[in-house]
């Protein structure tokens, strides 16, 4: 083999099918594996510990998590923290299915994450070493296929055959993860061939297969949509997705101070792709005042009809500018460029500092001084509102997200995993790359499994993550914190308990009136009160845990949760507030 990673196989004296895959996912640049128990996935223990008692160069780190759905979500906060790949093992279809709604976060992330999973033995007893001599439940674990449970949420899948290099394939899985538009990939192993000899002497690595270069505007298209932007009275860059590269959020801020163009979140954000706090960061409303919009690595811009630009001229940046993922999208653009979003706000600077007169410059200056004024008078209302709710019992969920704002500081990580109610992002002072990221998908239960992840790819950081109650449950969350408390990566979980589904209540409402019978019967199935006391649940789990219900003490005990957190205990800190619809 011809690079270093390559005869690492060899000098690590790998000799079977599973070795190779634990090889394999080294080369590739995966360090993190999260694990969940199987009989037939235990060759990744065995691989790589023999690693690691070998003194082999083998970073792989095993990290047990005790739930599927908590491990995938673990895999998507660390990929999406470190901007690395990672992986995840997972026991034959029983697994796959444990995954649950974290698949369909997965497939939304845009993050490289390789997932695995056992497949049960098919050799006839005694053919083989691991053949089917196990017992019964072998028989009941066989699927006519199980790739299908995942295959519309994945870029690639594979059933390892007796003919493959598990090595290569498992260097493929990784190729097209990593390829831009990312994503996750699945690949099923049978138990047999994870202890076969290798006829190979080696494998093709990841890099050997090459992973493709990042894609460049033309030209010329840089230089039309820099004329364009130059030109507008009001120009809007819509953000959501390009921050998964932290390069993109320096490179945003000299292009909109250079033109004097808002930035406004799309539908729906995920990354922090603008710091929160610069004048020129507004809100949604903007863009229906756009005379010319950059739509800069979004799935969906606007909600049609309600929040468009009204005859805006619109550009479409994306490594996919069509969204092939989305099967019915009726956005239209007069201009739809397939690049890098990085690449691409860099070329427009420097297209548009060639073209700068000093009549534009003084437009420009006077334009980002009212978009300054404007987001100044903003958030002092959104605080002044927060403030106007400071004594209401139970709790207003603006109060707690003021004093969210008022907790964290420059060294925290915010995973958000609450819908728009909370309205938490807007009290964020977060301007750093990676210092905020929210839920990917529409799947709830992110959040614990999430801050998992996101703490062992940021040791040093502190992990707060926010929920609303019925997505914490969702997310399996005990699992998560006996993790974070055996790996040794606390996270905090503050829970907005309002005891209140928003589908079964605020929307149920929205939909069928005050006067609907569901609403005449007090929402039956859109409250759980009282909830789990998720305070006594975090510490039977090794966990910190508060219940808060004043007020007033919402400050303290947020930095009681972040003072447990950097003594290495998980913290939970779940606050009462008002029941939706009825504000009980």
């Amino acid at each position: 083999m011809s690079t270093d990673a390559a005869k690492n196989m060899e000098s690590a004296e790998v000799q079977t099918g599973g070795e190779a895959i634990v090889a394999a996912l080294s080369a590739g640049g995966i360090d993190h594996l999260f694990f969940t128990s199987g009989s037939e996935i235990g060759f990744y223990q065995e691989a790589i510990a023999k690693s690691h008692a070998l003194g082999h160069n083998n970073p792989v780190r095993l990290v047990s998590v005790p739930l599927e759905h908590v491990s995938l979500n673990a895999a998507l906060g660390y990929a999406a923290v470190t901007g690395k790949p990672a992986a995840t093992a997972a026991h034959v279809d029983c697994g796959t299915l444990h995954w649950g709604g974290a698949i369909h976060s997965a497939w939304r992330s845009g993050l490289p994450v390789v997932m695995t999973a056992g497949f049960p033995p098919t050799a006839a007893t005694g053919t083989m070493k691991n053949a089917r001599d196990e017992g019964g439940h072998i028989w009941m674990q066989e699927t006519y296929d199980q790739n299908g449970i995942v295959r519309g949420y994945t870029k690639w899948d594979h059933r390892l055959t007796y003919q493959d290099n598990p090595g290569t394939l498992m260097s493929r899985a990784i190729q097209v993860a990593k390829t831009e538009p990312a994503g996750p990939v699945y690949m099923s192993i049978p138990k047999e061939l994870t202890t076969l000899p290798m006829r190979e002497s080696g494998f093709t690595t990841a890099d050997q297969l090459g992973i493709p270069r990042a894609a460049v505007p033309h030209p010329d298209d840089s230089q039309a949509l820099a004329e364009r932007l130059i030109k507008a009275e009001h120009p809007v860059v819509v953000v959501g997705n390009s921050g998964r590269n932290p390069d993109s959020v320096p490179a945003l801020v000299e292009l909109c101070e250079l033109l004097g163009i808002a930035v406004a979140d799309c539908a729906v954000r995920n990354f922090i792709c603008f710091p929160f706090t610069h004048p020129l960061y507004q809100t949604a409303d903007t863009v229906k005042e756009a005379d010319v919009a950059l739509v800069l690595d979004v799935e969906v811009p606007w909600i049609p009809g309600t929040g468009a630009p009204d005859g805006a001229y619109v550009a479409v940046v994306a490594h996919d500018p069509i969204k092939q993922r989305i099967p019915t999208y009726e956005f239209t653009a007069d201009m739809r460029i397939a690049a890098d979003p990085t690449l691409t706000i860099k070329a427009l600077t420097a297209a548009a500092t060639a073209l700068l007169t000093d009549a534009d410059r003084k437009r420009i200056e006077k334009r980002s001084k009212d978009l300054a004024q404007t987001s100044a008078a903003r958030r002092k209302a959104d605080d002044d509102l927060a403030i106007s709710h400071k004594d209401d019992t139970p709790i207003d969920p603006l109060w707690l997200s003021y004093q969210i704002g008022q907790a964290i500081d420059d060294n925290c990580i915010v995973l958000d995993d609450t819908l728009g109610g909370s309205r938490v992002r807007d009290y964020l002072p977060c301007t750093d790359p990676t210092s905020y990221i929210h839920s990917p998908g529409s799947s709830g239960g992110w959040a614990p499994g999430a801050a998992l992840g996101a703490k062992l790819g940021a040791p040093d950081k502190d992990i707060v993550a926010v929920t609303g109650d019925g997505f914490y449950m969702f997310g399996t969350p005990a699992p998560a914190i006996w993790a974070a408390q055996q790996h040794k990566a606390p996270f905090m979980v503050v829970v907005y308990t309002n005891r209140s589904y928003t589908t079964g209540t605020a929307a149920v409402l929205r939909t069928y009136g005050e006067d609907s019978y569901a609403a005449k019967a007090g929402f039956e199935g859109g409250y759980f009160d009282p909830p789990i006391d998720f305070a006594m649940e975090a510490e039977a789990a090794g966990g910190y845990g508060e219940n808060v219900t004043d007020p007033a003490e919402i400050g303290a005990a947020l930095q009681r949760g972040l003072a447990q957190i950097r003594a290495g205990k998980p913290a939970v800190i779940s606050v009462w507030l008002k029941r939706l619809v009825d504000g009980k």
